[in-house]
Order: structure tokens, then C-alpha cells, then sequence
């Protein structure tokens, strides 16, 4: 009869998560995981088939799920526009010229590091590409139609841009947190749509 698990397996995504988060998906080692969730190796892979890679792709989700929607805050509301748009990218800059900023967003982290041989975790970052791109979009059409934008302004068009300057943003961030550049980046992002 097994033993009942003496863990709580969100307490250890969780864990993982912020490890994964911090190191990146090959600097994290299953010692590095057991060390971080307090959770022995057979016990891991117990709960989490496939072990570390099972762990990182459920990190994904779960960051997916927890981080996500805190960093879009208001702009995932429908009545979203540009001061929800704004204030995403407000909180871009501000987060990368934090310490904890600087390790960027796990899923740009792992679209960087893991998509183009993972086609999993490839498709977990394409699911948040989508969902910001569907975010911005939204955002852009109710600015568009209150007239804070051009009428000529293409909501979908233009939110790929955005997203695509938001993930360079990020990365630039991580290795340039000069307040300065990253704002003349926005700056320049939406004087497009000015």
C-alpha cells in the first residue's frame, strides 16, 4: 500500500516555479529542486512523472495561472484601453528595474532558452503570446473606437507589435535596466498608435 504524500504538490510547483524562475530550466538541477521544495528525488518523481522536465512544464502552467494575471492587471478587462495598455508597460519598465525584475518573465525566459527544442513548453509560451496579443487587441479596439487612437489604427496589427515590443523589452531589460532606454522603447511603441 503507498504512503500517503506528505507534501502539498501545489506547495512544490510553487517551489519549482520560483527556482525554474531564478536559474532557468537547464541551471536547474533535481538537487537544486529537492533543496528548494524540500521534497526527496523519489518522492518528486512519484508525484510528477518525468521528473524535472514534468516540474518545469507544470511550473509553466502554474506561472501561467498565478503570475500572469497579476502582471496584466487591468488589462485583461474588457473594458480595457489605453490606460490599461499603458499601465502594463508602466509596469514592465518598474519590475525590470527592480533586483527580482531582472530574472524577466519565466515564459520569455523560456522562449529564449527552451522553445525552439521543446515543442511543450514552445506551446505553453504561445498560449501567453496569444493571450497578451488578445489582451492588447481588445485594448486597441476600445481606444480605436473612443477615439484615443487613430481610426486607421488595426487593432490586431498593431498588438502584435506591441506584444513583440513588450518580449524585447523584457529581454533588454534584463541585460540594460537603464530607466531611460526602456522608456524611450515604450515611448517610441506608442507614439505609432499616437
Amino acid at each position: 500500500m503507498p504512503r500517503p504524500r506528505e507534501f502539498e504538490p501545489d506547495a512544490v510547483l510553487d517551489q519549482a516555479m520560483l527556482r525554474f524562475w531564478q536559474q532557468g530550466y537547464r541551471a536547474t538541477s533535481i538537487e537544486d529542486l529537492v533543496r528548494a521544495t524540500g521534497v526527496k528525488p523519489g518522492s518528486l518523481y512519484g508525484a510528477f512523472p518525468g521528473g524535472k522536465r514534468t516540474l518545469f512544464l507544470k511550473s509553466l502552467e502554474r506561472y501561467s495561472t498565478l503570475v500572469v494575471p497579476r502582471k496584466l492587471g487591468e488589462l485583461t478587462a474588457p473594458g480595457a484601453s489605453m490606460d490599461a495598455l499603458r499601465g502594463y508597460f508602466d509596469g514592465l519598465v518598474s519590475d525590470l528595474l527592480s533586483p527580482e525584475g531582472r530574472q524577466g518573465c519565466l515564459l520569455v525566459n523560456t522562449a529564449i532558452e527552451n522553445a525552439a527544442e521543446d515543442d511543450e513548453a514552445a506551446a505553453v509560451v504561445r498560449g501567453h503570446l496569444a493571450r497578451l496579443e488578445q489582451c492588447m487587441a481588445t485594448a486597441l479596439r476600445n481606444a480605436r473606437d473612443t477615439g484615443e487612437v487613430r481610426v486607421s489604427v488595426d487593432p490586431v496589427a498593431n498588438a502584435k507589435l506591441l506584444v513583440a515590443t513588450c518580449q524585447g523589452l523584457m529581454v533588454v531589460g534584463k541585460a540594460n535596466p537603464d530607466e531611460t532606454v526602456l522608456r524611450a522603447i515604450v515611448d517610441t511603441a506608442f507614439a505609432v498608435l499616437a
